[in-house]
């Protein structure tokens, strides 16, 4: 075996496991991985000498080929259903070592990593993978080491990926050839015939997902977070697509992250070390500071070319529109370093509505924030999952449902009981369409959203006079600097009320749907209280 690069020699690369790649390279530099990654014929530079690839056939998350194995561990704690897949134990083994065979025979890319910005909950990971490009991109996201821990690194966890082995289904138990499968009593995450490395990215939020609530109480989020120049922390809750990386991204106040994090006893941190951001319409005007990040070290996904070049067109969909950029976190200018701000005084739940029913911007009391923490309301965007071709309306409980491997009114109970003792404000803001549904209103200016919730975070909503929306009866505000005042009333965008009215009674039947098949049936955390919000 041909080994190079930095390692704790007193370590093995997988306890218990006899693995000998061919060719093995730990801890290479992002120069050297983007370098074989050139010579594999697997990416090109852009113009901005940003790494260019495509992740192949999958250009999204496959959520229904996500398993947890099935043991005396996570028997009792697992939430099992359609997001939370059974895999049996006996099937496991079998299939790593099958997967272990097959990295054997080429070179091996491994990074030693960590994840959780708070001290108190650092998890190390070991990620194994057949790709240059995937080690980069662990490299990207994830919290870097340097040499010193590097040498004496020992791996909390390891993840496994290998995106040219495919899984036999008669076989393995699995439903497809692809598969993401985790193990929490050993410690491991497998992921196989798929080379979207998003994968590697959800995986790791879904095992703190199960781990910081049992063991430490602390709450996973999937949002983003920042502060201003007072220490005033804001979190941006929402599924892909629906602006968390673009609207915490904000060269007035300093980034503590783009995506995931938890929140403690002494505030909020960032899980991850980078960002992962969307780029399906990517402008220097509208975004510069995502546009800016795109630099040597970064990471395009599935991004096409104008002709004849290497400049990036991002209005191109024609691969996918889950055209994606990852960067380390230091290539945004504004970064609170450490990742770590105190407790949020306001939270947003953004939402992209595609009935364009929801108010751009609302205030929500106790209530209502658990009711639309809980249901998660959204539209799945165009490629974020395979299959998933326009908006599509979905409910994912605490806006992430396919990230939690617990019972959502765990997660909403905890975020209450944040809410309610660091006294935080909650808004629900619609990210999505105003004036009609998709494909006849229009999608609301990212300029009015961020003026909206720039208005929040400066305080000049406090004396604002509030009314109630139709239906809902949402608290919208009656005025809000640089917003026309008709866009803060969504009716009033419509050029039929009546047509209105019958797409806002359909979304609150949808609702009250979901919440009574998946919530009102159990008396936790408050079901009882906020299943009243719609009535």
């Amino acid at each position: 075996m041909k080994q190079t690069g930095l390692f704790n020699p007193k370590v093995s690369l997988l306890k218990n496991t006899d693995f000998f790649p061919a060719e093995l390279h730990m801890n290479a530099s992002p120069s050297q991985l983007i370098q074989w990654t050139l010579e594999r014929g697997e990416g090109v530079l852009s113009d901005k000498k940003a790494l260019c690839i495509s992740t192949g056939k999958f250009t999204g998350r496959s959520p229904n080929d996500r398993y947890i194995v099935y043991d005396d561990n996570t028997a009792n704690h697992v939430y099992w259903g359609a997001v939370n897949k059974p895999y049996p134990e006996s099937s496991y083994q079998t299939l790593k070592i099958r997967m272990l065979r097959h990295l054997e025979k080429g070179s091996v890319f491994v990074k030693d990593t960590a994840i959780c910005s708070d001290e108190r909950f650092k998890l190390r990971i070991r990620v194994i993978t057949e790709k240059p490009y995937q080690a980069h991109f662990v490299d990207n996201m994830f919290i870097r080491l340097n040499e010193e821990e590097i040498s004496q690194f020992i791996p909390d966890w390891n993840i496994i990926s290998a995106p040219d082995f495919e899984a036999i289904p008669l076989v393995d138990q699995t439903e497809s050839k692809h598969f993401v499968i985790i193990h929490f009593s050993k410690k491991e995450i497998l992921i196989g015939g798929t080379g979207y490395t998003g994968e590697i990215k959800k995986s790791v939020f879904s095992i703190l997902n199960y781990l910081l609530p049992l063991n430490h109480q602390v709450l996973p989020m999937h949002c983003a977070a920042n502060e201003d120049h007072k220490g005033n922390v804001a979190l941006f809750f929402g599924l892909s697509g629906t602006g968390k990386t673009t609207l915490s991204t904000d060269r007035r106040r300093m980034l503590i992250g783009d995506d995931e994090h938890g929140w403690s006893d002494r505030g909020v941190f960032n899980f991850e070390g980078g960002c992962y951001a969307k780029c399906i319409g990517l402008s220097e005007e509208r975004e510069p500071e995502i546009y800016h990040a795109i630099k040597p070290g970064a990471i395009l996904e599935n991004t096409g070319f104008y002709p004849g070049t290497n400049i990036p067109n991002y209005s191109d969909k024609s691969i996918t529109e889950n055209t994606r950029v990852s960067y380390p976190i230091h290539h945004v200018e504004r970064v609170k370093s450490p990742s770590i701000g105190g407790h949020a005084g306001n939270i947003f739940f953004l939402t992209c509505d595609a009935f364009g029913v929801l108010p751009p911007i609302s205030r929500l009391t106790p209530e209502e924030a658990k009711f639309y923490f809980i249901n998660g309301y959204t539209s799945k965007i165009a490629g974020t999952e395979e299959g998933v071709l326009e908006p599509q309306a979905t409910f994912s409980a605490c806006f992430g449902a396919p990230f939690l491997p617990l019972s959502p009114h765990i997660y909403a109970g905890m975020l209450a009981e944040k809410i309610q003792k660091h006294n935080a404000k909650v808004w629900l803001v619609n990210t999505g369409w105003i004036g009609g549904p998709y494909g006849k209103g229009e999608r609301i200016k990212l300029l009015y959203t961020r003026a909206m919730i720039n208005a929040v975070l400066d305080g000049k909503l406090e004396n604002v006079r509030f009314t109630k929306s139709p239906v809902f009866q949402l608290s919208i505000p009656s005025f809000c600097p640089g917003i026309p005042l008709d866009l803060l009333n969504p009716k009033n965008t419509w050029d039929n009320y009546s047509d209105y009215y019958c797409q806002a009674n359909h979304l609150k039947k949808l609702f009250s749907e979901n919440f009574t098949e998946n919530f009102s049936s159990t008396e936790e955390h408050g079901s009882r209280e906020i299943k009243e919000v719609l009535l």
